[in-house]
């Protein structure tokens, strides 16, 4: 299941456990954090409760403290972000179709002028390439090629005040040539002023890379930053795919300090912080024992 297809076949919350989670107090984050004001989720989190009720949904992710939301599929999300904006919650990064730079001339595919219009009429700040299909990265050339048609994706989104981010998983430090990972030819290869990283410290972690030092690297090329904690005692797993369900933890529950992530964020520039958790048995518990873990953070 990739986490960038939106899910509309899928077991529905009940209406009674939604207005239960809707009782929760609201939560705000510390005030000495940079990101008080900010603090996003990203919507793939409670992809199961969009679907079947998406009002009742963005209210309960409001109540529970936070401040924006991050767009799972922007050319799928006009409403999504009328009814986030009517509730208060801020906009500001989205995905696009990972095809749409891979693989763009296939059919149905949406058009890069398209996604970007459709982008700024949404207001958003930043536009995210979030995955590649197995068959595109398997060797250093295709990554190349990739890397290439970033760039130019990224000029055009510049030219439309936008600044293009790519987000990660653990595939990209896989050697695929040699010692040569695709994370490497990305670092090589992308323009650092226009393609900016959205790090996920969970899949740099399950990846084999300890975050805060790859953070401290990467200093100056990441704007963005996503949380999820990582299970104790998970090993190396590069293929997405592969990933157990409970290797998803909730932010505190895991292997990866929070505390020290969100201010090294803060140290290094990062404009926004977005909370995810791919796999959850109950995405709205789970989002609101989150955000009440980096409440606890100062």
């Amino acid at each position: 299941m990739h986490r960038r297809t939106f899910l509309r076949s899928t077991t529905a919350l009940s209406a009674a456990a939604m207005s239960a989670q809707l009782a929760r107090p609201l939560h705000a984050m510390p005030k000495s954090s940079k990101y008080l004001d900010s603090i996003g989720l990203q919507l793939y989190t409670v992809r199961n409760q969009l679907a079947h009720d998406a009002a009742t949904t963005l209210k309960s992710v409001a109540d529970a403290g936070y401040k924006q939301v991050e767009l799972m599929n922007i050319m799928d999300s006009p409403e999504i972000v009328n009814q986030a904006k009517r509730l208060g919650l801020k906009v500001t990064s989205g995905f696009m179709e990972w095809r749409s730079i891979c693989q763009p001339e296939a059919a149905g595919v949406p058009k890069i002028d398209d996604i970007i219009a459709t982008a700024k009429q949404a207001g958003l700040q930043h536009l995210v390439f979030g995955y590649i299909g197995k068959s595109f990265r398997t060797t250093v050339d295709q990554m190349k090629q990739i890397a290439k048609s970033t760039n130019e994706v990224a000029k055009k989104s510049a030219d439309a005040g936008l600044q293009m981010c790519y987000h990660n998983h653990s595939f990209e430090f896989e050697k695929i040539d040699g010692d040569t990972t695709g994370f490497d030819v990305f670092l090589q290869e992308f323009d650092d002023d226009l393609v900016k990283f959205e790090l996920d410290v969970f899949w740099m972690k399950i990846g084999g890379l300890d975050p805060l030092e790859t953070m401290k690297k990467m200093q100056g090329r990441i704007a963005q930053v996503h949380l999820k904690d990582l299970k104790k005692g998970s090993g190396v797993i590069y293929d997405e795919g592969q990933v157990p369900a409970d290797a998803f933890q909730e932010c505190g529950d895991g292997t990866i300090n929070m505390a020290q992530v969100m201010k090294l964020a803060e140290e290094i520039g990062a404009a926004n912080c977005h909370v995810e958790q791919d796999q959850s048995p109950d995405p709205i518990k789970s989002i609101g024992q989150s955000i009440d873990h980096l409440n606890g953070l100062v």
